[in-house]
Order: C-alpha cells, then sequence, then structure tokens
C-alpha cells in the first residue's frame, strides 16, 4: 500500500512538472495565427484551472462544485490565494465511503473554505511566520465564532509544513505550486472544522491543559455550542502551578473560561465573570486590563497569542494558570484604581489592629466578606479634607485610625448588588450602620456625607467575597 501511495505521489509529480509546458504547447498554438505576426504568450492557469487539469484533484474539484457556495468563482477571481488540496485518496478517506452527493453541502462548503487562505504564502513564508516553537496561526476562509474567521495551526517542525495536527504537504514536489492567483500546497487529508478543543489537541503546548480538561470531564462542556472564549495556558505555565489554595482542578480550570467570544480588538479593562463560582454559586470575576505592554489577567497572567478562532469559540494563549481570585486579587492587581487601599491595609497591620486586614483578604477560606473599596483618588480627597495644605499623606495617619476607617467598608457576608434591597435601607458594616439609596446606589455616613457606589464596578465577585467599588472613603 506505500509503495502504491509512492507511485501515485511520484506521478502527481510529474503532471505538476510537466503540466507547465504542455499549457505552454497549447496557448502557442492557439494563439499564433498565420495571417498576423502577433503573437500572444500563454495565460498561467488559476487556480480552480489547475486543480481541473489534475486527474489527482479530482475529487477536489468535484467537492467545489458540490458545495453550497461560490468557492468556485472566488478561487478563479484574482486573489491572492493560498489552496492547500486535498488529493483524491484524502478525499476518499474523508468520505469513508458516504457518496459526496450525501454529505451537507453547507457543512461542505465551509470544509473546503477551511482550506483557503486569502494570501500568497510559500512553504518557506510558513516557515518565517512561525514562532520560536516551529508553529503559527492563521486565518481561513471558513467561518467561526463570532462572525470571525477560522484558526488554522501551520506547524514548521518537519521535512514538511502540517496543518493542524492533521495533514501534511503531501511531498517537497507537491509545495509551492504557482498559479495566476495563489499557490496550491497538495495535502494528504482533509481538514476538519476545529472547536476550540480541537485547537487545544492539535498543539502540543496544551497537552497539560487537555489532560486537565479530560480528567476532569470538562471536553464535553468546551465542545458545547457556547460560544465561550478559553483563556489557554501552556505545559509551563501548568508546570509552574502549585495550587496555594488547594482548589479543586475543575473549578480552576473554568476560571479561565468567559461566556462569549471575546476577540482580542475587542478587549477593554473590565471584570467580566468565568464559568467558576464561590460557595454561594456566583460567578467570579476576572479583572482583565489591556494596557501598553498587553492583556494581563487578575495581576498575574499574561496573554501571549491572540485570536485562535474555532466554531464554538475563541482561545487566547496565557503563561501563568489563573487561580481563583480572593478580595486581595481584585485590590493589588488594579492598581490604577485600588493600590491607596491596598496601602491603607497595609499600613493598618502595622499597628495590631482589629482586623489582620492582609491575611483576611487574601485568605480564600475566610469571609465571605462585602467590602466597598474606595479608589485612589477617594483616599486622595480624604487626604486633602484631613489637611487642606497637601502635607498629609497616608503614611502619616495612625494606624489605629486607618484600622477604624477600614472596618466602616466591609461587612459580613457576600452582598451583591441585587441582594442591597435586602438590608432594608441599612448597611451593618464592622465599623457601624450606614444608611443606604438604593435608587441612587449611594451610601451615607454619620457625618452626612454621599458615598457614591460606582456602577460599572460593583459585584467583583471573589472566592471570598464580592467587592463593590466607592467614589468616597467612608469616616467613622
Amino acid at each position: 500500500v506505500k509503495q502504491q501511495k509512492l507511485k501515485k505521489m511520484k506521478i502527481i509529480s510529474k503532471t505538476f512538472k510537466i503540466l507547465p509546458l504542455l499549457l505552454f504547447v497549447f496557448a502557442f498554438q492557439a494563439c499564433s495565427n498565420d495571417d498576423d505576426d502577433t503573437i500572444i504568450l500563454p495565460q498561467q492557469l488559476n487556480i480552480v484551472e489547475t486543480a481541473r487539469a489534475t486527474p489527482a484533484l479530482s475529487s477536489l474539484v468535484a467537492a467545489i462544485e458540490a458545495a453550497d457556495g461560490d468557492l468556485g468563482t472566488l478561487l478563479s477571481g484574482n486573489g491572492p490565494f493560498t489552496v492547500l488540496a486535498p488529493t483524491n485518496d484524502a478525499f476518499d478517506a474523508f468520505l469513508n465511503g458516504t457518496p459526496l452527493g450525501q454529505v451537507d453541502t453547507a457543512v461542505l462548503e465551509q470544509i473546503l473554505r477551511n482550506h483557503v487562505i486569502s494570501a500568497d504564502i510559500s512553504a518557506a513564508d510558513l516557515v518565517s511566520l512561525s514562532g520560536s516553537d516551529g508553529r503559527g496561526y492563521t486565518s481561513t476562509n471558513a467561518d467561526g465564532a463570532g462572525n470571525e474567521k477560522l484558526s488554522i495551526l501551520f506547524d514548521t517542525n518537519g521535512a514538511l509544513p502540517r496543518f493542524n495536527n492533521t495533514a501534511n504537504v503531501a511531498s517537497a514536489d507537491l509545495a509551492n505550486i504557482s498559479a495566476s492567483n495563489g499557490t496550491v500546497h497538495v495535502i494528504d487529508a482533509v481538514l476538519g472544522l476545529p472547536d476550540i478543543v480541537d485547537h487545544a489537541l492539535n498543539n502540543d503546548n496544551f497537552t497539560s491543559l487537555t489532560g486537565a480538561l479530560s480528567s476532569e470531564g470538562l471536553v464535553s462542556t468546551l465542545q458545547g455550542d457556547g460560544p465561550f472564549t478559553v483563556f489557554a495556558p501552556t505545559n509551563d505555565a501548568f508546570a509552574a502551578f502549585t495550587n496555594p489554595n488547594s482548589n479543586t482542578l475543575a473549578s480552576v480550570l473554568v476560571n479561565h473560561v468567559l461566556m462569549g467570544t471575546a476577540i482580542s480588538t475587542g478587549l477593554t479593562t473590565s471584570y467580566p465573570t468565568t464559568l467558576a463560582t464561590n460557595a454561594d454559586g456566583d460567578n467570579l470575576s476576572l479583572f482583565v486590563n489591556v494596557g501598553n505592554d498587553g492583556v494581563m489577567l487578575n495581576g498575574s497572567s499574561a496573554v501571549l497569542v491572540t485570536d485562535i478562532v474555532g466554531t464554538n469559540g475563541v482561545v487566547h494563549v496565557v503563561d501563568t494558570v489563573i487561580d481563583l481570585p480572593t478580595i486581595a486579587t481584585f485590590a493589588t492587581s488594579n492598581t490604577d484604581a485600588l493600590s491607596s487601599l491596598v496601602a491603607a491595609l497595609q499600613l493598618a497591620d502595622t499597628g495590631a489592629p482589629t482586623v489582620p486586614w492582609l491575611s483576611t483578604v487574601s485568605d480564600a477560606n475566610a469571609g465571605p466578606y462585602t467590602v466597598f473599596a474606595p479608589t485612589n483618588d477617594a483616599f486622595a480627597n480624604l487626604l486633602l479634607e484631613l489637611d487642606a495644605t497637601g502635607n498629609t499623606g497616608l503614611a502619616d495617619l495612625d494606624p489605629a485610625t486607618v484600622d477604624a476607617v477600614l472596618l466602616m467598608h466591609v461587612v459580613n457576608g457576600n452582598v451583591r448588588a441585587e441582594d442591597l434591597a435586602s438590608l432594608m435601607g441599612t448597611v451593618p458594616t464592622l465599623g457601624g450602620d450606614l444608611a443606604l439609596d438604593l435608587n441612587t446606589l449611594t451610601l451615607t455616613d454619620s457625618l452626612m456625607r454621599d458615598i457614591g457606589i460606582i456602577g460599572a464596578l460593583t459585584d467583583i465577585q471573589a472566592v471570598n467575597g464580592v467587592v463593590h467599588v466607592v467614589d468616597t472613603v467612608i469616616r467613622p
């Protein structure tokens, strides 16, 4: 069987070698005119014409004609295109005895489009486009989640390029076949339409992730309709993860998954929720911080590769496993808004506080607590209230006083925005009661100062409680 396949490959290769010569002779004879000294130079065939002129690609031609779409017209156009052209044997293996006419034409159209790249890419180009590990991704013409095009993995580590860990260029002679509107690479298998699990399985940088998903029974979940956004840790990320809070592997894994398709260009600094939950079943938040240096998640995990699009979602590669967040995670990761709060917690801890603040908000098993978290601007305004000259800094305050202030910002229990109505207008903090106006989401302290809950920054959910960001420091 192997010898027969080798013979077929040699025949295909010879066909492509002599095809340009035959076409030249034909065109020369057809375009010469005894009554006219003008000689029209032969035109190179486009991709579709090249396939039709190649017997070993007759199944591909038949599939293009049978599909529900205009792929044939597209590939006859200007391009440029790169087509990964499966051989007849590849189509036979793919169909596995099913007549081509019984294949859903819409599905067939998408499968064929998954072999088309809207660029002229040679085998050498694939090498230059690949990363340090010899792999890379580009987009095909097939439809993926979120109105994006499906991604395809190319691997240049072998003697010949490999695609989606499924199909190889059939031989060196069958790469870089030039057409008038692009390039054809003949491949030895038909490529299916990958979902996000397939993308992880296709790349051996994610064997730890796929093994974990399998062991926790989450493969079928992520093969569902979704759509999902998955932040996929590399093998190195899993190797470095120590699971300091002894969280279950399943909960850690789903903490990397958002509902919906979040393409990188649509990522903003925000707190979307993951599929992980706290003890009450509330979905945990994820702090997505988009800055000049890229995207960081919960202050610890950097996004390395973006926008690997599957049929049911998108994958972004990350360099660190994202553990379940505590209140401290959100306070320390959002330095632009909450670094003064962290400094206040640290200062209070130096003065034998009522609550050992840092250890409490960092303890995944503590609480749960509800924290009204003042912004950096709120602390700056407090210091101006205390000293109009601006000479007083946070470090100048008495730790015991800071401790008393912090107590006014903490409530026992996990009180989300939807639960505030159950407090009947009074918020019982650890330092005293506050009045609450549900209509304006405003708290009032004993000095009759209004403290506004910032609507876009409510319900930041951790495993040991929930955070609501406020615009004013609450005073005892």
